[in-house]
């Protein structure tokens, strides 16, 4: 019998992961990679008997993975909070989801946990956006504020690392960072040790900077940012439209970066004051998905950018009338 961990490269899979992996230790095959390789499921190769656990990557997206897993006598646990559509039902499938918007992948296995290794699952709420919900569990710790800033810059890093069209474009590849996590059990001695989490801060907060000098398209209720074709904004991508819909939380807002090989990767977050959601507005384009507040579209054609930021706009601008 294998064991297999499926997880999404950014702060929230591997933080969830490692909740997992701090109360039940085993050894096991990692497959992950970037913030956009979502569809995983695929690439697994088990046998009957082999236990997949999966994390914080859509079901939706990976329902053909799933069913071939399930129809090879592979016994799956599924931990998600994205869009899913339909659940399967399966004697071979436990699946925690919870598309609420309240709860992020880390958040779920927290739950699961009884909260035993809950400063992870802060990390993870902090670096997936999950302001209120990591302020919560952090509330359930008493953690500090000079601790709990430590915690938030922590997740932020991880979460920058997940963020580019390819390896090339980030710090270190993700099945590396999350082994280096996995040697810490406590998140504020990865902070003061790790080299590595020193150097992912220092570049995040500079490519932020540069982030922030790009001027915005602002319309009535929406802010669209189309950075340059560079590395850095490819990393930055998910920082900015993080950083953006903290600051203005009742707009919508597109962080709009070039791909290598062409056309835009869009990353979207819904305003708190109306509107579809993220991942309602996201799903509208072939390549969309993601979870209510945040969303994303893989692939959009240079052609259609436009077309994007009008549809995008007048979503939004409804809820204002």
């Amino acid at each position: 019998m294998a064991y297999i961990d499926v997880f999404n490269g950014d702060a929230d899979g591997i933080c969830a992961l490692h909740q997992l992996r701090l109360a039940e230790p085993l050894e096991s095959t990692l497959v992950t990679g970037l913030k956009r390789d979502i569809e995983l499921v695929k690439t697994v190769k088990a046998a009957a008997g082999d236990v997949v656990t999966v994390l914080d990557i859509s079901l939706d997206r990976n329902r053909a993975g799933l069913d071939d897993l399930l129809a090879r006598g592979a016994r799956v646990r599924y931990f998600d909070h994205h869009y899913a559509g339909t659940v399967p039902t399966h004697r071979n499938l436990v699946a925690v989801i919870d598309e609420s918007g309240v709860a992020c992948t880390s958040g779920l296995v927290d739950r699961h946990l009884n909260g035993r290794h809950r400063i992870w699952a802060i990390v993870g709420a902090f670096g997936d956006g999950f302001e209120e919900a990591a302020m919560a569990l952090a509330r359930a710790l008493e953690v500090d504020a000079k601790r709990l800033e430590t915690l938030r810059e922590l997740g932020a890093a991880l979460n920058y690392n997940a963020y580019g069209e390819t390896e090339a474009d980030v710090m270190v590849n993700p099945a590396a960072l999350y082994r280096i996590v996995s040697n810490y059990a406590n998140p504020f001695d990865l902070f003061a040790r790790e080299p590595l989490i020193a150097h992912l801060c220092q570049e995040r907060a500079a490519d932020l900077r540069r982030a922030l000098k790009v001027k915005p398209r602002e319309a009535r209720a929406t802010t669209a940012c189309l950075l340059p074709d560079e590395a850095w904004s490819r990393r930055v991508s998910g920082t900015l439209a993080n950083r953006l819909a903290l600051d203005d939380p009742q707009r919508a807002h597109a962080v709009i970066t070039p791909r290598v090989a062409g056309g835009y990767l869009v990353s979207v977050r819904s305003p708190r004051g109306g509107g579809p959601s993220a991942v309602e507005f996201c799903r509208r384009f072939p390549t969309g998905g993601g979870r209510r507040a945040a969303a994303g579209v893989d692939v959009l054609p240079e052609s259609h950018l436009n077309d994007f930021l009008e549809a995008f706009e007048e979503a939004y601008s409804r809820s204002l009338q």
